[in-house]
């Protein structure tokens, strides 16, 4: 066999394909050694915690985390391309019987940087007001600690000067801001502030939004989304951590142009595809768990047909399963080839 033949051999087949992704089952790290140097644009992820608890979608303890995680971080270095981002939500932690919090986030961004040759572009921190009060004993029993209610979501860079534009993800002005806008004469005169910031006359020019905060206030409140009505119709038991499609949009839309290429190493729902799909970026998502990835489909299906959604799970679960389309008829053959040239561009380690 030739070299070339070999490495064919050793592509992936994807569980389900879509309009712009792939999904493929599988452990990510063998995943990500397939993948070719400086292919992806933007890694979005957001792993199983380091929780004192075991969980039934898998997540390491406390001790072993960090080391567990950095190597991944070290294939996604690699795959990267030079202005591409790799962005990582981590939920916090307490160490084990003490009202103390766990650093091992801390240490996660620190390691990234120091050893693995990461840059923090920027830290960001999710406030999700929806989340239950915990640790049971610290917050609801003893009353000695607030409930836990952000994430911190590191902006890693592989160069100095990633790929970003804020004017993709600006927020609408405050009442007041659009009063000023409006008639700035009447409530707004340049001037030096106290701080020392010179404001001038261009603040009272609209530029389509307010740039927005690295405080992210977006609640996890999902309840009646097509994906959790399929996972009933089929039967199926939705993935337990999922995060709002909120999330990896903001940054698919800052850190990103269509037709860029998004991966997501620990897809479970695959909300990080479905934020992609919709905004025509192309996305792979990679899970260990073919029950999450076969359920994940749902995300992409148009109907919510009961027989259809039971049907296709059915197909997914296949233990052969593979390569199934989740498209529109009329795009089907038209996407066969662009994902054959998009799956070529991605994969075969170089």
């Amino acid at each position: 066999m030739s070299i070339r033949g070999a490495q064919m051999a050793r592509r992936p087949c994807p569980l389900y394909y879509t309009e712009f992704g792939m999904a493929f089952v599988g452990d990510a790290l063998n995943l990500l050694n397939l993948l070719r140097n400086d292919s992806i644009n933007l890694v979005i992820t957001s792993p199983p915690f380091a929780l004192l608890r075991a969980k039934e979608y898998g997540n390491k303890p406390q001790e072993e985390y960090v080391e567990w995680l950095a190597q991944f971080a070290r294939e996604i270095k690699r795959v990267l391309k030079e202005d591409g981002s790799f962005v990582l939500d981590l939920g916090g932690s307490y160490e084990r019987g003490k009202p103390v919090r766990s650093l091992y986030n801390y240490r996660i961004l620190i390691k990234f940087c120091d050893e693995i040759g990461f840059s923090l572009a920027e830290e960001f921190f999710w406030h999700n007001p929806s989340k239950l009060p915990s640790p049971i004993e610290w917050v609801n029993k003893r009353k000695v600690r607030v409930k836990d209610s952000v994430n911190t979501i590191w902006w890693f860079s592989k160069s100095e000067h990633p790929k970003a534009n804020v004017k993709n993800v600006l927020i609408p002005y405050s009442e007041r801001m659009r009063k000023l806008l409006e008639n700035s004469e009447k409530y707004y005169t340049p001037q030096k502030r106290p701080s020392g910031h010179d404001i001038s006359s261009r603040f009272s020019h609209s530029n389509g939004g307010a740039i927005p905060s690295n405080l992210l206030q977006i609640p996890n409140t999902e309840s009646n989304s097509k994906y959790l009505r399929c996972c009933k119709i089929a039967g199926v038991k939705p993935h337990p951590a999922r995060f709002p499609t909120k999330i990896p949009e903001f940054f698919i839309r800052f850190l990103t142009n269509p037709n860029d290429i998004v991966l997501d190493i620990f897809a479970g729902s695959n909300a990080t595809g479905e934020a992609a799909e919709a905004l025509q970026r192309k996305w792979l998502a990679f899970e260990v768990d073919k029950n999450y990835l076969s359920a994940s489909a749902f995300r992409f299906m148009e109907s919510e047909n009961e027989k259809e959604i039971i049907k296709v799970y059915g197909e997914l679960l296949a233990k052969e399963a593979r390569n199934i389309p989740l498209l529109r008829t009329q795009r089907t053959i038209l996407f066969r080839k662009e994902s054959t040239d998009f799956y070529s561009q991605i994969f075969i380690r170089t």
